[in-house]
């Protein structure tokens, strides 16, 4: 029984990673070779919607490294555009908005980061007096 289960247990796996690369859930189906009605009582399993969401989370946190890799550049590029003689008016009004948001957000992550951690001191302190 245990090569029945380690080989359902790849299926699952299997069709996890084509649900995160195929267009729909018939071609994700499809290319793991089992039907659709197949896969859709798979998502009704307990583990396979947790092990999905978990999939779908570690994808996208990969999307958003990728994405935070790009920033210098962005930043750059953003800069470039405002400094640009040739720039058009509009293009620069808009990316000197953009900047002005970008930074008034990170003030305000900032801020916030600054009330939690004297929250969570508190909160210590409070509890290592109980």
């Amino acid at each position: 029984m245990k090569g029945h289960a380690a080989k359902f247990e790849r299926k699952f796996e299997e069709a996890i990673a084509a649900l995160l690369t195929q267009r729909n859930m018939d071609e994700a189906a499809k290319s793991v070779g089992i039907s659709a009605n197949t896969l859709l009582s798979w998502m009704k399993v307990l583990e396979f919607p947790k092990a999905y969401r978990e999939a779908r989370r570690a994808a996208f946190q990969q999307s958003i490294a990728r994405l935070q890799q790009g920033t210098s550049a962005a930043a750059t590029t953003l800069i470039k555009l405002l400094l640009d003689q040739n720039t058009p008016a509009a293009v620069k009004a808009r990316v000197a908005d953009s900047i002005f948001n970008h930074a008034a957000k990170a003030i305000e992550i900032e801020d916030i980061e600054v009330r939690v951690s004297a929250l969570e001191a508190a909160a210590g302190a409070e509890g290592s007096k109980q």
